[in-house]
């Protein structure tokens, strides 16, 4: 699919990986809908990209949030082509701690964030790309999702990241398939450790640390590169159905 003249929603856009997105998207002529529960930020990011960029303030659990989100975008810009699904909770959790069992309202939020949002957002931008003109390829729109090696190499106190990630891994081919009679593909983007808020937060040594543990390059992947590959998702019409990791060949040990 051809970025210019496309019409993307891009959830937990205001930050991170998602907001490496938007930028990315917008330098290849697309039309952006940031979609991320951070008012502050997604607003002054949406002041800041110029007239093909709009915020919505969205929560990516709640069906109406997210109705609000993509009809506030068809309005805006006519319709959806893509959906860059980057919103995401990560918060670490063993299952007996020192307190006891995890808290299963705690585990619950990550999996509604993470594999819920994922679904929710998905099936109701899905119904909208459906109505799209298709391109010379029969191609109407192009979803990505973003999981972590956590589905795949989950340590120590991730058992709730790792499983909702695992999750939205499991869907990419049944939904790929579904789609594949509407021209819709799917794909999924498996992220290693990225330089992101979350990262910023710890220690330079630990940082130090994380970025030896990289087969190579040895470093933290940059927002830049996730992005990158999200262009070349979108832009090659024979990826449909996979789950590629981005991880510098990383393989995460039990903690």
């Amino acid at each position: 699919m051809e970025l210019k003249g496309s019409v993307a929603i891009v959830t937990g856009g205001a930050s991170g990986l998602g907001e490496a997105t938007v930028i990315s998207l917008l330098s290849g002529g697309s039309r952006v809908a940031i979609l991320d529960v951070d008012t502050e930020r997604g607003e002054t990011a949406a002041s800041n990209l110029g007239t093909d960029v709009i915020f919505c303030h969205t929560d990516v659990t709640n069906a109406d949030s997210v109705e609000n989100a993509i009809g506030k975008t068809t309005k805006s810009f006519g319709t959806v082509h893509l959906v860059i699904n980057c919103a995401g909770v990560g918060t670490p959790m063993k299952v007996i701690g020192k307190e006891g069992p995890i808290s299963i309202e705690k585990f619950n939020q990550v999996v509604q964030v993470n594999l819920i949002g994922t679904m929710n957002v998905i099936r109701l931008a899905a119904v909208q790309m459906v109505k799209n003109d298709a391109n010379s390829d029969g191609e109407r729109g192009v979803v990505i999702n973003t999981a972590s090696i956590a589905a795949f190499e989950g340590q120590i106190g991730q058992a709730a990241y790792a499983s909702s990630k695992a999750g939205v891994v499991g869907m990419t081919l049944p939904i790929a398939r579904e789609f594949a009679d509407y021209g819709i593909r799917v794909v999924t983007i498996v992220p290693g450790i990225f330089q992101t808020p979350m990262m910023d937060g710890l220690p330079e040594k630990a940082k130090v640390a994380l970025s030896q543990m990289m087969p190579f390059p040895k470093r933290l992947g940059k927002p830049s590169e996730f992005a990158m590959l999200v262009r070349q998702i979108i832009e090659n019409t024979m990826l449909n159905g996979a789950a590629i990791r981005l991880d510098a060949a990383l393989r995460m040990s039990a903690k």
